[in-house]
């Protein structure tokens, strides 16, 4: 298993970017990467399970597996047939107005090096205004 850390900072509100994430209605917004989203709920929640469709049509299948509102952290199983990460988000307000997103991504080398090729650009558009 390999471990890869990502982060990006903005000037969107913490509070916004943290509904970014809890509201999965709005992942595609902000993750072009995402074109559809089904979910058991709307809000993030410990035992949520969903299906997120990427724009090659491909389906990855989730499970929500901790939530802490008040930190603003969430972590979350993704699978994809044999294939499974584990991704570990927080948000955190700065000084100055800005906004700090971090992602912990724990998998298989090959799959840690894909997905995170896809959510740098996607955590830089999550924390815009």
């Amino acid at each position: 298993m390999s471990t890869m850390r990502l982060r990006a900072t903005g000037r969107a509100a913490s509070a916004e970017v943290w509904e970014r994430y809890a509201l999965p209605a709005k992942w595609p917004s902000w993750s072009p990467q995402i074109r559809k989203v089904t979910t058991s709920g709307e809000r993030i929640a410990p035992g949520m399970k969903g299906e997120v469709t990427s724009f090659f049509r491909i389906t990855v299948h989730f499970l929500v597996e901790s939530v802490d509102e008040t930190r603003r952290r969430w972590t979350w199983r993704v699978r994809l047939g044999p294939v499974r990460l584990r991704l570990h988000h927080s948000v955190r307000a700065e000084e100055g107005g800005r906004v700090t997103t971090g992602l912990r991504i724990e998998g298989p080398l090959p799959a840690v090096i894909a997905y995170a090729c896809l959510a740098q650009p996607a955590l830089r558009r999550l924390v815009r205004p």
